[in-house]
């Protein structure tokens, strides 16, 4: 099991941030049948969605869009989805439970909070201000020139935005793909079970630690 090194002490917590911070689903499944009937497409259901995501928005349209779709359509596809998401990103997106009082104890007690997504960096940063204020120090998205999760880019870019070592933080998410990221960039991955993926993938993506409420996650962070 993956630990923080002994002495180190916890410096930083990096967040996942659809299904681990914030409540996306319905705001995300709308904007892809958005898209998808603008273009003619049969719609997907929200669970469908939910098994989409995780992986950014140009791998969840390749997988709404039916079998067969062509590069251009794809393409075309994920543009009415920017657009839309665009406008509609907050509609009803919220917080999860306890998660804003976890991120002002986290902050209180001097350990710095960012933020890593495969969504769009405009959109990351756009939900983090809007729903967490300066309780996130830095949000890093899926941008041009950097890969996205399970890449550990975006966790190099954090880590060196909060200027924090590795050795002092741990990666948070709700999916198979945050445990290969945290675990990729030489961090302890911790799993969530309120989001979009189940306790079992988590286990089976080899997650060091398992949490099942905002409370649980707070008293195993503070405990390193």
């Amino acid at each position: 099991m993956m630990k923080i090194k002994p002495g180190s002490g916890l410096k930083a917590v990096l967040f996942d941030l659809d299904g681990t911070l914030l409540n996306t689903l319905d705001d995300l499944a709308e904007s892809t049948n958005a898209a998808l009937a603008a273009h003619g497409m049969p719609l997907r259901t929200t669970d469908e969605v939910r098994r989409f995501v995780g992986n950014g928005v140009k791998k969840l349209i390749e997988r709404a869009v039916p079998e067969g779709t062509d590069e251009k359509t794809r393409t075309a596809v994920l543009d009415s989805f920017v657009a839309h998401y665009r406008e509609h990103e907050r509609d009803t997106t919220r917080p999860y439970e306890g998660i804003s009082a976890m991120l002002e104890m986290l902050n209180a007690r001097g350990v710095k909070c960012g933020v890593i997504s495969n969504k769009i960096e405009p959109a990351v940063r756009a939900l983090c201000a809007e729903y967490y204020g300066d309780l996130i120090q830095t949000a890093v998205g899926d941008a041009p020139g950097r890969p996205v999760k399970p890449d550990p880019q975006g966790v190099y870019e954090a880590m060196k935005r909060l200027g924090v070592p590795a050795e002092g933080c741990v990666y948070v998410g709700d999916s198979d793909v945050d445990i290969y990221t945290g675990h990729n960039a030489g961090l302890a991955g911790i799993g969530v079970t309120w989001g979009f993926r189940s306790e079992a993938l988590l286990r089976e993506a080899g997650a060091d630690h398992i949490c099942h409420t905002a409370q649980e996650l707070l008293d195993l962070l503070l405990s390193m």
